[in-house]
């Protein structure tokens, strides 16, 4: 699929001609006439790249570039001022206000594509560049605490396992895969003595553990390629009965990506050892999951197609894990 253009031109007659010109080349083109939109549009499309008229009825393009330059979440997007003619003046405002390119109105046909399909190729770059420091990142957090070696892989593969198992589509899945990774990295705010802490958390301690969500969404969020994954980094905490973190969600406004991976790390953290405690055997872990989703913490129904997953973990457990599932209730 081709990249997405957001164009703000004011004048439908040139918004037209832009969007003849660029969806001609494979590109997907998302056009309005005015500025205003365009923070909470790139918030929610996650364009590929930004067009804006310099003079639009409602802001000036200059203002609008600076204010997506100004947000975390949007700065990586790279962002074109059009101006209906060039002066030196303007061109200092574009600057300023970080814009990547500015651009007399009439560019030609190859320069306009040819500086699109550039600026396109670096954001790319960027994107590829910033992931893999991510989950470099995520990594060198792992590392931290030796009781957790091989959790985020473990917790990969499990829950595409459990994805594919509910119907996930195989772009949820993918999500999920990364999710397992980089679910975590926003603990790199939690200092080693809280993280790696052998008895129960103060009441200060547990604060700053229920911010790591929010950390790993805001570090996460400027890529666009991690988009799927957010929802999943800040909601993997959240419970069924409300009483989660960060934002305290219910039932089924948790993403269903957040709640598949919240069972994968439940069962992992139970099944290991830990600081503070010994790993639980299986029917220990089992029997402490469905107690969760029976207090109204887990999702119950995903809880039990996890049961029919258990032969993923070891195939000898098939047979004894389907089963154990099935009664995990009553042990």
């Amino acid at each position: 699929m081709g990249a997405t253009i957001l164009l703000a031109v004011a004048h439908d007659e040139a918004r037209t001609a832009w969007n003849e010109l660029l969806t001609s080349q494979g590109y997907k083109i998302i056009g309005i006439g005015s500025g205003e939109r365009i923070a909470d549009l790139c918030l929610h499309l996650r364009p590929d790249l930004v067009l804006v008229e310099a003079c639009l009825p409602d802001i000036s393009g200059f203002e609008v570039c600076r204010r997506l330059k100004q947000d975390s979440k949007n700065r990586l997007t790279p962002v074109v001022v059009i101006a209906s003619f060039l002066d030196d003046s303007d061109a200092s405002y574009a600057r300023d206000a970080g814009a990547d390119d500015f651009w007399d109105a009439h560019p030609s046909r190859w320069e306009a594509l040819t500086r699109i399909q550039s600026l396109l190729q670096l954001k790319s770059y960027i994107d590829e560049q910033g992931e893999a420091v991510i989950f470099s990142l995520a990594r060198s957090i792992e590392a931290r605490d030796s009781y957790t070696h091989g959790h985020c892989e473990r917790l990969s593969r499990l829950a595409v396992k459990l994805g594919s198992r509910i119907g996930l589509s195989p772009d949820d899945l993918n999500a999920l895969r990364v999710a397992g990774i980089v679910h975590d990295i926003g603990k790199v705010i939690v200092p080693d003595a809280i993280l790696m802490k052998p008895g129960r958390l103060t009441f200060e301690e547990m604060k700053i553990i229920e911010q790591h969500p929010v950390a790993g969404e805001r570090i996460c969020s400027p890529l666009k390629s991690l988009r799927r994954v957010l929802p999943m980094i800040r909601h993997h905490h959240e419970r069924m009965d409300g009483s989660g973190y960060p934002d305290g969600l219910r039932g089924n406004k948790i993403p269903l990506g957040a709640r598949t991976l919240q069972i994968v790390d439940i069962f992992d953290a139970l099944t290991t050892d830990r600081p503070y405690r010994r790993a639980l055997s299986l029917q220990e872990a089992l029997r402490t999951m469905y107690e969760e989703a029976e207090r109204g913490w887990l999702d119950a129904e995903l809880v039990s197609a996890f049961a029919t997953t258990a032969a993923v973990v070891k195939p000898s457990w098939t047979l004894e894990f389907g089963e154990t599932y099935q009664r995990a209730q009553a042990i």
